[in-house]
């Protein structure tokens, strides 16, 4: 699958979109897949069911609705004797910046089993759940994200089909620059603030960050 924490167009931080701006998008979410070779041509208006309320797309030819609810994300910040697990994407979004084992949700798994997956295809590593740390909201692209706490037992990992490059980072080494998504900076923030304790009450968007832009200046070396 495609392991996105955003979807193509208008990224923070892209040229068309400079880091702090928010980028002008159409309905949140809002992106349809079609196999190349489809014989009929798709034709949807957007309109108020039957029995509902909000404006649905709805197939002229077939009356087929077309509901765009938000997708979820699973993926996790996985630690080892104290250095962070993170992924080159080879893929576009951020093509070439570096991310958490993280992705969409598969039919048929539970939330765990979906980040334990994400880190096998982004980085062939096995991992093991600790703990929920984080839940966010990202309505600009219509998605919430859970993100565990994790820790890889040994240091065995590869680049998967998505990444160019793996690799375990000290804390003050992260390239805090070349980070992917605003989320990614929110995770490890977060997972550091809570560095060596046992029980935690789970995240969520830091006050006022709905994932439009990246924190003004990354965290000291010696933040906890």
């Amino acid at each position: 699958m495609t392991s996105s924490f955003d979807k193509p167009g208008n990224e923070p931080g892209d040229k068309n979109n400079p880091v702090g701006k928010k980028p002008v998008t159409g309905k949140p979410g809002a992106m349809k897949h079609r196999e190349p070779g489809s014989e009929h041509e798709l034709s949807f208006m957007q309109r108020v069911p039957t029995g509902d309320s909000l404006p649905r797309d709805i197939c002229n030819h077939c009356g087929f609705i077309h509901y765009d609810n938000p997708k979820i994300v699973v993926g996790s910040v996985v630690t080892h004797d104290g250095r962070f697990l993170l992924c080159r994407r080879a893929i576009e979004p951020r093509k070439g910046y570096w991310t958490l084992p993280a992705g969409f949700m598969e039919h048929g798994e539970t939330v765990e089993d979906g980040a334990r997956r994400e880190a096998r295809e982004e980085a062939n590593a096995d991992i093991r759940i600790r703990d929920l740390l984080a839940i966010y909201s990202i309505p600009r692209i219509a998605q919430v994200q859970i993100m565990y706490r994790a820790e890889l037992d040994t240091p065995d990992f590869s680049p998967g089909i998505e990444s160019t490059d793996v690799a375990l980072f000290d804390w003050q080494d992260i390239p805090w620059s070349e980070l992917a998504f605003p989320s990614v900076h929110w995770a490890l923030t977060q997972f550091r603030a809570v560095a060596g304790q046992a029980v935690i009450t789970p995240f969520a968007n830091p006050p006022g960050e709905t994932g439009n832009s990246f924190p003004v200046k990354p965290p000291t070396a010696g933040a906890s």
